[in-house]
């Protein structure tokens, strides 16, 4: 374990800490917090409020101070005073995850498996005798032999996406309760909802946060830090045919299921989520709705510039006209909206915020990874509403699914890094630089 002087303290966690942290994530995910995008309400699911509940507790009873809960968009947020020589100066950065977990798989009595001392190969999900996590599909397992792994018991996700970032974030708070001989900037912290479904963010009031940086601890691999992420929209195309009775159908039936399967058809194989990777952008049909006189079709667009987004963009207008062409009668059209933008254009003019995440995670023993998300965060909408806010690992592997998990020694590497990267900023002036 390094050593360090009394003034920094020692960031690393100790073995009590570890277990208490995961004491904590486990509480956490129990706690069912599915997001729901079909919903009108803020959040989407009641549920949220559970979690959102039992953290402003909690953050109450460690001691921190402006703890309060937006009723109306249910963002919770709380302060973490400066304090030592020279934190009133420092500038106030923060923390942020999100509470709602993944819609697309059940959430309900998650049962996590707790595997100590990892001794490497598959491992089987108890709740479901289909199921394996394989080493061959989930490579990063060749690294967690000794760690503790927790899993899900194979019958819902596990949560770790994003309840281990709160975790980390919750316990890195306590530890500088506990050691105010540790100088630091102001801390502000959020637990947001509806990151899943991508509404999580669009009402967060910056000005009320206060930060002029933030984080949020939401990503994946050991030394992972993201400051790009898709460009994205989302497109809804509706097919209207002519419906009537298939008895006296002939030469007036204009099938708008038929055209819209059609029309999926067409899309170009090789801008598909399924023949697409690292930097490369797709077309994504992902719901589709109607009969035979009208068709809905939902898709999301990414792509990592605007420019080739525009271009997905004008693949999925070709597709439309040339299946108006091979369906007469029939009528396409197709409505985008903005979701958001690569938070890169916004990051690559605050060059230090990235680079002392890179520092923290170096003075932990950690080769940093400039990654990038295949998908957004909240930090894609907030950098563009003037938070610029990269995303940091978390420790988990194969988010949104049955096989998610999570190194217990990943975790308590995140929040090592956290602890570091505020004492790191207590000694800054300013973002910028």
């Amino acid at each position: 374990m390094e050593a360090h002087s009394s003034s920094d303290g020692n960031f690393a966690l100790t073995s009590e800490e570890e277990q208490a942290l995961l004491d904590r994530f486990l509480k956490y995910v129990k706690i069912n917090t599915r997001s729901d995008e079909n919903s009108t309400t803020i959040p989407s699911t009641e549920r949220q409020w559970d979690l959102l509940d039992l953290l402003r507790d909690e953050l109450r009873e460690m001691g921190m101070q402006d703890v309060e809960v937006d009723e109306q968009y249910a963002y919770l947020y709380a302060s973490l005073p400066a304090n030592g020589e020279g934190g009133g100066r420092a500038p106030v950065i923060g923390f942020l995850a999100h509470v709602d977990t993944y819609p697309g798989t059940p959430a309900d009595n998650v049962k996590p498996q707790v595997i100590r001392s990892y001794d490497g190969g598959d491992i089987p999900l108890p709740g479901n005798s289909n199921l394996v996590i394989r080493v061959e599909e989930t490579p990063e397992l060749k690294d967690l032999e000794g760690h503790t792994i927790v899993t899900t018991d194979g019958t819902t996700l596990l949560g770790a996406d994003d309840k281990a970032g709160i975790a980390i974030i919750m316990t890195m708070l306590e530890w500088y309760l506990k050691h105010p001989e540790v100088p630091h900037g102001k801390i502000r912290i959020a637990f947001t909802p509806d990151e899943e479904i991508g509404t999580g963010s669009q009402h967060f009031d910056v000005p009320r946060f206060g930060a002029k940086a933030a984080y949020t601890v939401d990503g994946s691999h050991l030394g992972e830090i993201e400051a790009e992420t898709f460009c994205a929209d989302s497109a809804t195309v509706t097919v209207t045919g002519a419906d009537i009775h298939p008895g006296l159908a002939k030469g007036k039936l204009k099938n708008a299921l038929r055209a819209a399967s059609d029309l999926i058809l067409r899309l170009p194989g090789n801008h598909l989520p399924e023949t697409t990777e690292k930097r490369e952008s797709y077309l994504h049909p992902y719901v589709i709705n109607g009969e035979v006189g009208e068709v809905t079709v939902k898709f999301i667009v990414r792509a990592f510039s605007e420019e080739e987004l525009v271009k997905r963009e004008e693949d999925l207008k070709g597709v439309a006209a040339s299946t108006m062409e091979a369906w007469p009668g029939v009528q396409v059209k197709v409505h985008f909206e903005k979701s958001y933008r690569n938070m890169k254009y916004v990051l690559e003019k605050y060059p230090k915020i990235t680079d002392l995440a890179r520092e923290a995670m170096r003075l932990s023993g950690i080769d940093p990874i400039d990654g990038y998300v295949r998908g957004g965060t909240d930090g894609s909408v907030l950098s563009y509403m003037g938070l610029p806010t990269p995303n940091l690992f978390d420790g988990a592997l194969n988010y949104h699914g049955f096989k998610e998990c999570i190194s217990l020694q990943w975790m308590a590497k995140s929040c090592e890094t956290v602890r570091r990267l505020v004492w790191l900023w207590g000694k800054e002036t300013d973002v910028t630089g």
